[in-house]
């Protein structure tokens, strides 16, 4: 799995700003191999309809794949007449090598691709990037799985197309409904940050890219299309079905160990940039109560299970405790990784033996609960014992949640945030100690891009002069000129 550096965090979605003359806005790339036939009618098909319909700059990019056949002259008679279209030759077949190189050649801020075969109703292609030239999402999709697409193909194609999408849910919690449309488009700022890490040349290149941007938290859009299957399919399926699995599993050992550096393709959190400065507001805390509760559950039975296992050879105090302290590590672990999201080893003895304390508060409550119910019962039955073990550790879920959310695992960027927030308060400060000056923002190329022509070293503004005199104290209202003020 690729974890080479990307060029750094995102920033906040914007609207793309009018084009100018003969700028394109939106690169449409088609991968081709092998496809002298198909490639003429479609993308003088596709020409036409974005030249009636599309109310921006376009340009058609043909993404021959070491074609073998007359596809590169093909290409380079529709280049010739169309000013619209251009063509580009790789001498190594991938679908996913081909988007992966035109996409991040591309000077349009919009990219998208379609197969050859116009499967999809071009109709769809307007509500595909509006949402990502309005500055609401970052990825779009094509869905033939989602309500309200209509597909005419047979039960074959169907049925390993809901397996594969079972497969992605199951196995890498994917919520996008359909990995594999031929038909998707992508911010080119997004692109740039995503592309190096996505390591599959292939087929899989689709759902790697989007369960990456899912995982990282980027907007993906779907859009239900209407979609005819071609009969005259070149991809073959089994081979194409069995790299797929071999992604998910590469996908998915990266995720769970943590390799991957998916905290580069962060958004602030709104567009609204006061909202980038609010501090004390708990981030994802129904996503961690829904997952606390899961893990809880399976947890629950887990000691269950082995409290019934351990009671028939030892005593209900003895066969509770062991239970628990099994049961806790791999609730400590599984909270780590699936609620909390801390990925890597580091820190993880540590975040155990937190866990082992948060334990104590459950063997408290636990072993209390037995020794009532002992002492109010000489020889309870197995049944009730249970029965108090289950209503006990329903007791101690809440404590165990908010010990867990707030000491074991916290939100670190949220706490550093507050930090600073009370660092930068006036009289907060020491005397002794400056703040950071702040700094002059580059200028802005076309679509947002930083200037190329700007020096890459943020330049910072000269600190202002001890010896000017302080301001009187009290509370005072930034002036609108002060770049540091959020509105």
């Amino acid at each position: 799995m690729r974890t080479d550096s990307s060029p750094g965090t995102l920033s906040a979605r914007e609207h793309l700003p009018a084009a100018g003359a003969g700028t394109p806005v939106l690169d449409v790339v088609i991968p081709v191999h092998n496809e002298e036939k198909d490639l003429q009618p479609c993308v003088r098909r596709l020409h036409e309809h974005l030249t009636r319909t599309f109310p921006y700059a376009f340009r058609i990019t043909i993404a021959d794949n070491a074609s073998t056949d007359t596809t590169p002259e093909v290409a380079g008679r529709l280049e010739a007449e169309i000013a619209e279209v251009r063509s580009r030759r790789l001498e190594r077949k991938g679908r996913g090598r081909a988007l992966r190189t035109v996409w991040g050649a591309s000077d349009a801020p919009v990219l998208a691709y379609m197969d050859v075969d116009l499967s999809t109703d071009l109709n769809a292609l307007l509500p595909l990037v509006a949402p990502l030239i309005s500055g609401h999402s970052d990825l779009a999709i094509g869905s033939r799985l989602n309500r309200g697409a209509r597909v005419v193909r047979g039960a074959k194609r169907e049925f390993i197309s809901r397996s594969y999408n079972l497969i992605l849910r199951g196995s890498l919690r994917a919520r996008f409904s359909d990995a594999q449309c031929g038909f998707k488009a992508i911010r080119r700022d997004v692109a740039r940050v995503l592309l190096p890490l996505v390591e599959d040349t292939g087929w899989f290149f689709d759902t790697e890219l989007l369960v990456l941007a899912e995982r990282a938290g980027l907007r993906i859009h779907e859009v239900p299309v209407d979609w005819v299957d071609d009969p005259d399919s070149t991809v073959h399926i089994v081979r194409t079905a069995t790299d797929d699995l071999k992604g998910v599993w590469r996908v998915g050992k990266a995720l769970a160990t943590g390799s991957l550096p998916l905290d580069r393709l962060a958004r602030p959190f709104g567009d609204d940039p006061r909202d980038r400065d609010l501090a004390d507001v708990p981030q994802g805390l129904a996503r961690q109560l829904v997952g606390f509760c899961v893990v809880g559950a399976l947890s629950t039975l887990f000691h269950l299970l082995l409290y019934s296992g351990l009671r028939s050879f030892t005593g209900p105090q003895t066969a509770n405790g062991l239970a628990l302290l099994v049961s806790a590590v791999a609730n400590t672990a599984a909270n780590r990784r699936l609620t909390f999201g801390v990925r890597g080893r580091g820190g993880a003895v540590r975040h155990q033996a937190q866990g082992l304390v948060v334990l104590g508060i459950g063997l408290a409550l636990t072993s209390g609960s037995l020794a009532a119910l002992n002492t109010a019962t000489t020889d309870p039955a197995h049944s009730t014992e249970l029965a108090v073990l289950v209503a006990a550790n329903l007791a101690a879920t809440v404590l165990r949640f908010l010990l867990f959310r707030a000491w074991v695992f916290p939100d670190r960027a949220r706490t550093g945030a507050t930090a600073s927030a009370r660092a930068a308060t006036p009289g907060s400060a020491s005397p002794s100690v400056s703040a950071p000056a702040p700094a002059v923002p580059a200028p802005r190329g076309p679509y947002g891009a930083p200037d190329p022509s700007w020096p890459a070293a943020t330049v910072r503004l000269r600190p202002s002069s001890p010896a000017r005199p302080s301001r009187p104290a009290g509370p005072s209202r930034p002036s609108s000129h002060d770049p540091r003020d959020p509105r």
